[in-house]
């Protein structure tokens, strides 16, 4: 079993990559759970429903023209593709692409008290499938 430290993780939204603005990845994958206990039954039965997922970003905030924030702010509640991989290399078995259309739900341009560095959390909601690629 081969373990990886995160020091390198891709972060593409709408074809660019913004890695080097971001802290922290997180995608949770899900799927609802619906109970189909009936009558007889003896214990409680469920079945799979709709899958969901959201992607949930660290990032260190930057002003500059074209940087972070001039890319954000607009994507409030549009929909926009994003790839997120384990390391910035080309995509293989080890290295896995997690691609999908969400939706950039709410973003906070300031966020911190005095002498804090300015960052921010954004979370990406699904508006479809999250596929996964190992090539």
């Amino acid at each position: 079993m081969a373990t990886l430290a995160l020091t390198d993780c891709y972060v593409e939204l709408a074809t660019i990559d913004y890695s080097s603005h971001f802290t922290s990845a997180t995608i949770d994958y899900s799927t609802e759970l619906l109970e189909d206990t009936a009558f007889g039954d003896t214990s409680r039965s469920r079945v799979a429903g709709l899958k969901e997922w959201t992607l949930t970003l660290e990032l260190n905030l930057d002003y500059a023209s074209s940087s972070i924030d001039s890319v954000l702010f607009p994507l409030v509640g549009t929909s926009v593709a994003i790839e997120i991989r384990p390391t910035s290399s080309a995509v293989s078995s080890s290295n896995p692409s997690y691609t999908g259309n969400a939706f950039l739900e709410s973003y906070q341009p300031i966020n911190g008290s005095v002498g804090e560095l300015a960052t921010a959390s954004i979370t990406f909601t699904g508006t479809g499938n999250l596929s996964r690629a190992e090539s």
